[in-house]
């Protein structure tokens, strides 16, 4: 707006906006500041009686601004904002108290700094001298000198090369010339006729050859090009049209000819010798994995040799061994890893005879494991018969490279090699789906960095990777390469940039962001390079927040949403610059416990960690732990020696060793993700950053065809009740909800909300209607993988106070409470609590990819119930591999709110009878695909399921015996309603299972349980084929459960192991209503052995 005027806050947040009116406390404060919902709109904030009223100023269409206020009173229109608010200074004008004082505008005294630490990369500047417009004499002196100045440059260079001709005209140029065409740009003509001249002369005979061969090359062009009928082509006319087009366009034209041609030509050559490919085209070599076989207690030696390309995997006594003993792909039906042996493996396999074999086999150490496992995925990815993937590989690499070129080797950095957690020599081949790649100061083309990139990877993968975004800001950059196979599957691609440097419009500091579709599931990757200099962490901060509310990318239907809401995967990388927070006279210190790897102390002191626990940063993002030494700041050529001192005319500065090239993530609830690798690398040394490398394994859902009659099948539907919200606000207005999804034709409101003040400044919102969203498609395998956005907005002036998510995998089996953080422009601005129901068409749901593997926790019982009935109750808990998506991360220290999540259903619902006191649903029992690893009723194959295997995994598979607090942690305190009416009398003191953020029964761990007609001691018909899963026959000494742990419990009958219908991890839709936990044995359901082949009394 024109001028400076003090009540005016710019695009300030609301939030903020609230801050600075209960900081004046006086009625009649008031400021304004950009509206959130309308672009083009105000928002006028006014304090009365401690509470914010907002009103809008709309503009008309003649640009003349309004404000909404009461009813009755007439609208006034004005032609400029002082003029508006000099006429609401009187009383009467519809608002609640007239305005009297203007709150002033914060001076942003931060980015003063930035100027002089980090100037921005400008280009140079041609005009030395001090020229002024308006001063005749002082132009001329000034153009006269830069003729002086290029004519002596012209004096020392080497001219022995340049035609006579060429060199008379260049000094001719600018002898006087070039003093013409300043004259002509003062007096508006920007096209600098000399200069024109001068190009023309110089490429007289190039402009001729290109006028030549450009013809041939369009016809070449349109042979290769199917797509376009044969005829005279656009180039031609345009040459033919305009005979006086500069040499500069042709060049153009002809570049861009000529690299079209080159990548079609490649394409269709690659493309007819298998050269490119995806899954089914690249050529992964055979790998064989030394190994011991675990059978019995003994060990034996043996050989696992990989074939992804045939599918087979083979087992030998010997590496030179027959390979007469094999098992086809679609013959290995599971791996499942020990979590307490990081080196144990058990494959699942179906022999001819349809027996089920299960094969202990220890690696020589984890790595190994994991390379196996990553082969064994993709042999089955390989050799489905699924004709869209459920399931994909993503790598994110960041690299602040210095200004400098790259080596010429970069390898290391793509097959994710160096420190921390990195990938086995047998994965280095295996190819992933996306190459997300970030660079800071990036010195390089767009073109050339791509055409390296893609160069890189066809050397380690043998693919020729598609381009499917490129984004540059000054020299931050992004660039997505996805397998050529997914061309057709990636569609709506976004990008944005958003500038922070000085002032927020130098694109010195800022970020990019890349957005797409992969069929049904959205992706966001944002690549941000913030201010720098170890006291600047506030100003990081706010880099932050200003990326968030401003980048545009995603649906833009999802308006009111973030990025942080608006992706089913959102990754942050970058140069976050975030610092260890250390005394510079500690630098030495710093530098030592680098050296013996000591790095958690120094983690404690990380910026970022610090700010993120205080949320005021990455609220509900999710990082790996990091286990590599800080990137920044080496001593270039070398990882040995951290240069950490800096000589200024100002003094020394200090850049102690920090982890500023980080790469974070965010997902919707029940997702699959799980991340691979995180680490740097050691050996690319041309930059002070060393660059960082991420992969995960991420779900994806398809674009759903129904296999079902739309006729025929049932309407599906979603309710959602009961909601209230709690808001962290002083304004005075009303509020309404609303739903969005792909799955909903339309956005879906609420009507108005009751509001009930408290004193904790908070707000509590009860929406008392039921809302029945109606989705597009009924079917679950559809249904299931949704999700429903939410929006609190006010109604006065349509702007959110808040969002968040929920899963309708949630309510899979039944009606579900939940409860979920609402953020705003990255900020905690409440909660949300209420229940979902869902009802979908009769259907199946398939397995998906990453139920391949599951994670088997098998370490002894330290407090809870008794042993049985954890390996009862988590044949569902199995299906859970990855504990991201269960809100378990794998950072070390306490995370605390994690946004969502879902609680057991109330005791008045008759879903599953008494085991409702125990959940009869609980999201933490099953992977996000529902998919249930004990057979019940409708389901077959059971036998593979009876071993105690998949019993055995109580807990997800990173944490071990420190997820009991974390999962305490995840649990909000207005969750204590949302609890099961029945939870406190029983089932509070068993061990967690993988469960989302929060569960509702992680405390009083030591409660006593009533009495139930249920042995919780392990049954006692054993089978011979326990020893195999022994942990190498340690298991016989495990100690008895301690006797507290089971009171009132009767002696223990081993013919009635406990059936799976008995606990509370079975969902309700498999549980006979009329059994309510009674101890009938079913033979499809019952494990075969305790999980550690314990015996009983």
């Amino acid at each position: 707006m024109p001028g400076y005027q003090p009540w005016y806050h710019g695009n300030i947040t609301r939030s903020k906006a609230e801050d600075l009116l209960s900081k004046a406390a006086r009625d009649g404060s008031f400021l304004i500041r950009d509206s959130e919902s309308i672009q083009g709109a105000y928002a006028l904030c006014v304090l009365y009686q401690n509470c914010v009223y907002t009103y809008r100023i709309l503009p008309n269409e003649d640009k003349k601004l309004s404000v909404q206020a009461s009813e009755g009173v007439p609208i006034r229109f004005f032609t400029m904002l002082p003029e508006l608010v000099e006429a609401y200074y009187g009383p009467n004008m519809g608002l609640v108290t007239h305005l009297q004082y203007a709150v002033q505008r914060e001076e942003e005294v931060d980015e003063e700094p930035e100027a002089n630490s980090h100037p921005p990369q400008l280009p140079p500047r041609n005009f030395t001298g001090d020229g002024k417009e308006s001063d005749a004499k002082s132009s001329e002196q000034a153009v006269k000198s830069l003729s002086d100045i290029y004519l002596m440059r012209l004096q020392h260079m080497d001219l022995s090369t340049v035609p006579e001709e060429h060199h008379m005209a260049i000094q001719e140029y600018f002898k006087t010339s070039i003093c013409l065409d300043a004259e002509q740009v003062q007096n508006g003509n920007p096209n600098l006729p000399g200069l024109k001249k001068l190009t023309m002369s110089i490429c007289k005979n190039l402009y001729s050859e290109v006028t030549r061969v450009l013809p041939a090359l369009e016809v070449f062009h349109r042979a290769l090009d199917q797509q376009l009928s044969p005829g005279i082509g656009p180039f031609q006319k345009q040459i033919s049209v305009d005979s006086g087009q500069s040499v500069s366009y042709r060049l153009e034209q002809l570049t861009k000819l000529l690299y079209s041609i080159e990548d079609k030509a490649k394409s269709t050559v690659f493309e007819s010798v298998g050269f490119e490919g995806g899954h089914r085209k690249s050529l992964i070599p055979i790998v064989t994995f030394e190994v011991k076989q675990e059978s019995l207690g003994i060990c034996t030696k043996m050989f696992l040799k990989v074939d992804i390309e045939s599918g087979k995997l083979f087992f030998k006594k010997s590496k030179d061994g027959p390979e007469d003993k094999y098992f086809v792909h679609n013959k290995i039906l599971q791996l499942v890893k020990s979590q307490k042996m990081h080196t144990k493996l058990t494959i699942v396999v179906e022999t001819e005879k349809e027996k089920i074999l299960r094969k202990d086999i220890v690696f020589d150490d984890a790595k190994k494991r994991e390379g196996f496992c990553q082969l064994l995925q993709q042999m089955k990815n390989k050799h489905s018969e699924k004709p869209e993937p459920d399931m994909i590989t993503v790598f994110v690499g960041t690299w602040n490279m210095g200004n400098a070129t790259p080596p010429p080797n970069i390898t290391s950095w793509f097959q994710c090699k160096g420190q921390g957690k990195t990938q086995d020599d047998t994965a280095d081949h295996i190819p992933h789906d996306f190459y997300v790649i970030g660079t800071q100061e990036d010195p390089l083309g767009e073109r050339e960095w791509a055409d390296i990139l893609k160069g890189v990877l066809r050397n380690i993968t043998n693919i020729s990777y598609k381009q499917v975004a490129i984004n540059t800001l000054w020299n931050i950059r992004i660039v997505v390469l996805a397998k050529p196979e997914h061309e057709n599957r990636i569609s709506h691609v976004f990008s944005d940039s958003v500038k922070t440097g000085i002032a927020n419009t130098l694109g010195n500091k800022g970020a990019v962001g890349v957005s797409f579709m992969f069929n049904g599931t959205s992706f966001g990757f944002v690549n941000s390079h913030l201010t720098s200099g170890s006291e600047k962490k506030l100003r990081r901060n706010q880099n932050y927040i200003n990326i968030l509310r401003f980048l545009n990318l995603g649906d833009k239907k999802l308006n009111p949403f973030d990025i942080t809401h608006r992706f089913t995967h959102l990754f942050w990388l970058g140069d976050l610059n975030y610092r260890v927070e250390l005394p510079s006279t500690e630098a030495e210190y710093i530098v030592t416990k680098i050296k013996q790897q000591q790095y958690q102390e120094l983690l404690s002191k990380d910026q970022l960690s610090m700010e993120r626990n205080d949320e005021k940063v990455f609220l509900h993002f999710d990082e790996e732990e990091i286990t590599f030494a800080p990137t920044y700041r080496f001593e270039r050529d070398t990882r040995e020696k951290y240069a950490y001192t800096k000589a200024k005319a100002t003094g020394t500065k200090y850049n102690l060793p920090s982890w500023c090239d980080r790469v974070l993530r965010k997902s919707f609830p029940l997702v699959h993700v799980v991340c691979q690798a995180y680490g740097c690398t050691n050996d690319i040394m041309t930059s002070d950053h060393s660059p960082v490398f991420a992969a995960f394994e991420v779900g994806v859902a398809s674009q759903f065809v129904s296999k079902q009659d739309p006729n025929s099948a049932s309407q599906g539907g979603i309710q959602i009740m009961n909601c209230v919200a709690s808001l962290l606000t002083k304004s005075k207005t009303k509020f309404f909800i609303e739903f969005y999804s792909s799955c909903l034709e339309k956005t879906v409101k609420t009507s108005e909300g009751d509001n009930a003040e408290h004193t904790d400044g908070f707000i509590k919102v009860w929406f008392g209607n039921q809302v029945e969203l109606t989705p597009i498609i009924s079917d679950p395998e559809y249904l299931l993988d949704q999700h429903i956005l939410i929006c609190v907005k006010s109604t006065d002036c349509d702007e959110s106070y808040g969002e968040g998510c929920i899963a309708l995998r949630a309510a899979q089996f039944c009606y579900t409470e939940f409860h979920i953080t609402l953020t705003h422009h990255g900020e905690k601005t409440g909660t949300l609590t209420g229940g979902i129901q869902l009802r979908t068409s009769e259907g199946k749901t398939t397995e998906k990819l990453y139920d391949f593997i599951k994670i088997e926790k098998d370490d002894p019982i330290s407090k809870g119930k008794g042993g049985d009935f954890n390996k009862c109750a988590n044949a569902h808990a199995i299906d859970i591999s990855n504990p991201s998506y269960m809100g378990v991360s794998f950072k070390s220290g306490n995370v605390t709110d994690k946004g969502w999540s879902y609680s057991m259903p109330p005791r008045n619902l008759p879903i599953s009878g008494k085991d409702s006191k125990k959940g009869g649903y609980d999201v933490g029992t099953r992977s996000p695909t529902g998919q249930v690893s004990v057979m019940g009723e409708n389901e077959k194959s059971s036998e593979m399921f009876d071993n105690p295997l998949y019993g055995s995994m109580e807990k997800s598979h990173s944490r071990g015996k420190d997820q009991d607090h974390q999962q305490k942690d995840y649990l909000p305190p207005p969750d204590s309603q949302f609890l099961c009416s029945k939870g406190a009398e029983g089932d509070f003191d068993r061990p967690p299972v993988p469960t989302p953020r929060s569960r509702s029964y992680t405390c009083s761990e030591n409660k006593p349980q009533p009495p139930a007609p249920i042995s919780l001691h392990p049954p006692s018909h054993k089978k011979p084929v326990v020893p195999s899963r022994s942990e190498g026959g340690v298991a016989p000494n495990r100690p008895p459960l301690p006797a507290k742990s089971r009171p009132g419990m009767p002696e223990p009958q081993a013919p009635k192991s406990r059936d799976y219908r008995d606990n509370s991890e079975l969902p309700s839709k498999h549980k006979p209503p009329t059994r309510h936990g009674q101890p009938q044995p079913h033979k499809d359901m019952l494990p075969e052995v305790p999980k550690m082949g314990r015996p009983v009394k």
